[in-house]
């Protein structure tokens, strides 16, 4: 099955150059912050080994992967709608893993050396972890996506989003975490109770602690990015950080006190956190799948899909068939131009929402479309000639304007 080539505007060699630039800004930012990334990673596996030596440290890297697999697995599974882009996942998770981690490590030393002058022995242990430690780490943590809000806002679609990025960030903190500190109880007993100890405790009992506390954050960005109030904007990702601190200070506390009042925290109280957290993801991904099936008809009538695929297209089961019937018949590469264009079509129902509530301008709304609706033909074109190619009408993007055409922004 073919499908024909849209038509398009005449050749623009001023538009096409701006284009180019646009490309080049987009793959360039992105890779330099990888690199960035990736020294800061360099100098933790540095620290790491300096602290800890080499094979407790290689000892406590393998014991870590275990958990940080399990929540990066269930971070995957929430991001099933709308995939975030792979290279700012892997930003988030190097920031936690490499930046965060380096920053909180010389803060805390600052802090400890403080805590050192200032107050009694006894007490500064309890400073130290219960008030300044989740203090440093969630601001850490929180810096990155924070600055992905402010600097890319456009891939904040709801809570999910945001819950996705600050999840991987603290999966990321707690995976070098994890390293040093199992690292340093296997140089300091070798294998025995003690490693066994520690690995129930923060890789059985607790490795969604950290992205617990993160997904506050994450949670207070996503209601931000659904509001158009500038005094909302900003009051709810602070209260999620607010949150984040005083969560990531109970757990310290009880940690600290051990025994029946760790049990009672955790189960009383991060137990029944997490399983809210857990609902709430739940609830906004078929808030999400909504979305999508009301938007449908209206990309229908534009011309940006067809009748046949709004089936396929309005829950996850018919796209993973779709999936697996171009992967058995045409293969992997006509397969991940279906996954594209299947991600093109959830970006651009997200859009035509956000601008049916008027919550977005017209000119961002336009160049986000025109971007999307690029990506669109262009993995049409990619599968076309497969037995599953994607066919297209006339566009008509008119359609796309007109249920806003009462509430101009």
């Amino acid at each position: 099955m073919t499908s024909p080539d849209l038509p398009g505007p005449a050749a623009d060699l001023s538009g096409a150059r701006r284009l180019q630039t646009r490309k080049h800004h987009f793959v360039g930012w992105p890779v330099a912050g990888l690199i960035v990334l990736g020294m800061c990673g360099l100098v933790m596996i540095g620290v790491t080994t300096s602290k800890v030596g080499v094979v407790p440290a290689l000892v406590g890297a393998a014991a870590a992967l275990l958990p940080v697999g399990v929540v990066f697995a269930a971070i995957v599974w929430m991001d099933r709608w709308e995939p975030e882009p792979p290279m700012l996942l892997l930003g988030a998770f190097l920031w936690g893993a490499g930046g965060a981690t380096a920053c909180a490590l010389l803060l805390n030393d600052a802090v400890t050396d403080i805590s050192v002058l200032l107050f009694q022995p006894t007490a500064q242990e309890v400073v130290e972890r219960v008030v300044m430690g989740p203090l440093v780490e969630e601001s850490a943590k929180a810096l990155f996506v924070v600055a992905l809000w402010f600097r890319r806002r456009s891939e904040f679609n709801g809570l999910v989003d945001g819950i996705v990025y600050a999840g991987l960030t603290a999966a990321g903190f707690a995976f070098t975490e994890n390293i040093l500190y199992f690292g340093k109880v296997f140089s300091e007993g070798g294998f025995g109770g003690i490693v066994l100890a520690a690995f129930i405790m923060r890789g059985v009992l607790s490795p969604f602690s950290h992205p617990l506390f993160s997904s506050m954050v994450g949670i207070g960005i996503g209601m931000a990015s659904r509001t158009d109030s500038a005094r909302r904007r900003m009051l709810y990702p602070l209260v999620g950080f607010v949150v984040a601190v005083l969560l990531h200070a109970v757990w310290n506390a009880a940690t600290l006190l051990g025994g029946a009042q760790f049990l009672n925290v955790y189960f009383l109280i991060m137990v029944p956190v997490f399983l809210g957290t857990g609902w709430l993801v739940v609830w906004q991904r078929k808030r999400e799948q909504r979305i999508v099936i009301q938007q449908l008809p209206v990309l229908l009538r534009a011309g940006l899909i067809v009748r046949s695929e709004m089936d396929m297209l309005a829950s996850l089961a018919g796209r993973r068939g779709w999936l697996r019937k171009v992967r058995h018949s045409a293969g992997r590469e006509a397969a991940k131009a279906v996954r594209d264009y299947q991600i093109a079509v959830t970006e651009l129902a997200f859009l035509q929402h956000r601008a049916t509530e008027g919550r977005t301008t017209s000119a961002v709304r336009r160049a986000r479309r025109e971007q999307l609706v690029e990506e669109l033909k262009h993995a049409r074109r990619a599968a076309a000639g497969t037995q599953q190619a994607i066919q297209t009408a006339k566009l008509k993007l008119n359609e796309l304007t007109r249920a806003n055409l009462k509430r101009p922004r």
